[in-house]
Order: structure tokens, then sequence, then C-alpha cells
């Protein structure tokens, strides 16, 4: 199989490892099969891809989409570093407000599933092109987000100089998000 999956801490989120094939040419890898996504229980369709270039120090997020417009993505890194995070938001979970991250890099040919019902974010530690699938098309009239540092949820997030956008730093809390009935 060309891929390894490992669950996090709250085992919805899965850390895909590609499988390399290197040799003096240089080398090849799959970023997605079907099959071996399925079997482990990441389904999809996949229907939007997305590239984004962040300089070192962009944090971007927390973002996701509310119902019935909710996406989960399929996050890599093709040139760079970068520390994904994502956050649970179902409020029926077990893990509701919990973050897990994972950092990846072209050198460790790593990937995060973050599954609908979670907040996703992500830090360049380098300057960085992300590549990510979405399950469903964005939407502006189902988009929304955490502040980056919600204390509630208290990411570690890398010291750096951050760069964030106003978007992003307008973001409020998850418990205002409660309060105005936007998690659900």
């Amino acid at each position: 199989m060309p891929f390894k999956f490992e669950r996090k801490n709250i085992p919805e989120v899965i850390v895909i490892e590609k499988i390399v094939f290197s040799d003096h040419r240089g080398f090849f890898e799959e970023m997605y099969k079907e099959s071996a996504f399925k079997e482990s229980g990441i389904n999809g369709p996949f229907l939007q891809d997305n590239h984004s270039f962040s300089k070192k120090g962009v944090i971007r997020g927390l973002h996701f989409q509310k119902a019935p417009r909710s996406q989960g993505k399929l996050v890599s890194v093709i040139s760079g570093k970068i520390l994904d995070v994502a956050v649970d938001i179902r409020p029926q979970s077990q893990f509701y407000g919990k973050w897990v991250s994972e950092e990846l890099s072209q050198e460790n040919h790593r990937m995060l599933w973050v599954p609908e019902g979670f907040a996703h974010g992500f830090l360049a530690l380098e300057d960085s092109h992300v590549l990510y699938k979405t399950t469903s098309e964005y939407s502006s009239e189902f988009e929304e987000g955490i502040i980056w540092n919600d204390p509630d949820i208290n990411i570690k997030w890398p010291a750096l100089p951050y760069v964030i956008s106003q978007k992003d730093m307008s973001f409020g809390t998850l418990k205002e998000l409660e309060k105005r009935g936007e998690i659900n």
C-alpha cells in the first residue's frame, strides 16, 4: 500500500504518510488513492482542490464551514513546512474544544485528514505551498472561524513573529460562537 495511516489523539483526525519511491532521477509518490483512503475511513468524494502559499510566520485559520456545507480537508505540503492544527467543534464529542497538530513538510511526506466537524488552521514554519482537497465546495455563506489564540482551546503555536489577516483576527472564540448558535 502506498500510504501509512496513523490516528491522532482525536481518532477521526488521521495522519497519512505517503510512501516515496526514490532513485537517481528523483522520487515518485501517490497523493491520493480512493480505495486506500476509503479502507482507512476517509470517504470523499473530494469536490475541490486548493493551493495556498504562505510566508514564514503566517497563521491561517481557524476556519470551517457550517452545515450543510461542512468540509473535510486532506492537507499536504509540496514545499516548505507547516504546523497543521485541527480543533474538534462537534458539541456531542468527548473531544469538543480539543486540538491536535502535526508537522507537515516536503521532507516528511505527511498529510493530515481533518474531517467535517473540525476547525482547521496552520502556521507556516517556512515559506510553504499547501495543497488541500475538500469534500465540499467553498461557500462564503457558510464560512466561519475561531480566533487563532482562543484561550480556552489554548493551541501551543511555536513562537515566531506571526502574520495574521484582518479577517482571521476578527473571528470570535468558540464560546462566542456557541452563544450565537453557530456551532451545532
